[in-house]
C-alpha cells in the first residue's frame, strides 16, 4: 500500500536548522510531484515546498524563500527538507505529499517546535 513516512521533525532554537526526510512506497515515485505542507495550531495547511518529478523545478511561498530547500532522490524514492534559520513562526506539524493528476498522498506529518 501507499506510505509516505516522514522523519527528522523535533524541537529547535531560533536560527538553527532541520532535515526532513521523508520515504515513500507503493507507488512510482518518479512519476509523481513531492511537496511539503504545514499546518501550525489554529491555522490553515499551507504549502511550504514543492518540487516536480524529475527534480527540475522548485517552488517555494515567500515565507520560507531563501531559507527552505526541497529536493528530491529518485533512486531513494525519498524527498527531503533542508530549513535553515528557522523562526518560531515556523512551529507546525510539517507533511509530505505525493501529487500526479487527481491523486494525492499524504504522509502523517512530523512536529516541528521552534522554541529557546
Amino acid at each position: 500500500q501507499v506510505q509516505l513516512v516522514e522523519s527528522g521533525g523535533g524541537l529547535v532554537q531560533p536560527g538553527g536548522s532541520l532535515r526532513l526526510s521523508c520515504a515513500a512506497s507503493g507507488f512510482t515515485f518518479s512519476n509523481y510531484r513531492m511537496s511539503w505542507y504545514r499546518q501550525a495550531p489554529g491555522k490553515e495547511r499551507e504549502l511550504v515546498a514543492a518540487i516536480t518529478s524529475a527534480g527540475g523545478s522548485t517552488n517555494y511561498p515567500d515565507s520560507v524563500k531563501g531559507r527552505f530547500t526541497i529536493s528530491r532522490d529518485n533512486a531513494k524514492n525519498t524527498v527531503y527538507l533542508q530549513m535553515n534559520s528557522l523562526k518560531p513562526d515556523d512551529t507546525a506539524v510539517y507533511y509530505c505529499t505525493a501529487g500526479l493528476g487527481g491523486t494525492r498522498y499524504w504522509g502523517k506529518g512530523t512536529l516541528i517546535t521552534v522554541s529557546s
